[in-house]
């Protein structure tokens, strides 16, 4: 086992036991093993902005997820960081920020596209335009469906239209 493939399996189960440790356990555990790797390291500064973020220490996770993007993180973990810090600003009464972040990740956010638009939807309504954010999480909903995926379609682009 590689070196970051043991240090990753140690924060997955950090995150695996979040409920019964505690947040500030969780916090002092992602550190611990952020500390092991460089000071900028960009999947440490994720992990330790993401534990923050689920402690509701939003306004310390903020700088941490813009560290992390901002040295390099890459794949999925990039699209999550963007998506958490979009919700994070959200959060913190910034939604039109949170609508640029998702926007921008989106044309690469992959299998995490229905998350992109879930959060976008979000802020949407945060920002006063929950037509356009309905019918955006239609439209993203629609093509889950077993049956009325044609209707629903339909419906989310009507709300567009009107909004």
């Amino acid at each position: 086992m590689s070196e970051t493939s043991d240090w990753q399996r140690q924060i997955d189960e950090v995150w695996s036991r979040a409920d019964e440790l505690g947040e500030l356990e969780v916090i002092r555990r992602i550190d611990a093993l952020a500390a092991e790797r460089d000071e900028h390291d960009p999947l440490a500064l994720f992990e330790r902005a993401g534990a923050r973020d689920s402690a509701g220490l939003e306004r310390e996770a903020e700088p941490l997820y813009r560290r992390a993007i901002g040295v390099g993180l890459a794949g999925s973990e990039r699209v999550q960081a963007y998506i958490q810090l979009a919700s994070t600003v959200r959060n913190l009464g910034r939604p039109l920020e949170s609508i640029a972040l998702l926007d921008q990740i989106e044309p690469e956010s992959g299998e995490l596209r229905d998350a992109v638009v879930a959060f976008r939807a979000l802020a949407r309504v945060d920002a006063g335009d929950a037509r356009h954010a309905a019918s955006d999480a239609l439209a993203a909903l629609a093509p889950h469906l077993p049956r009325y995926r044609i209707s629903l379609a339909a419906y989310a682009a009507e709300l567009a239209a009107s909004a």
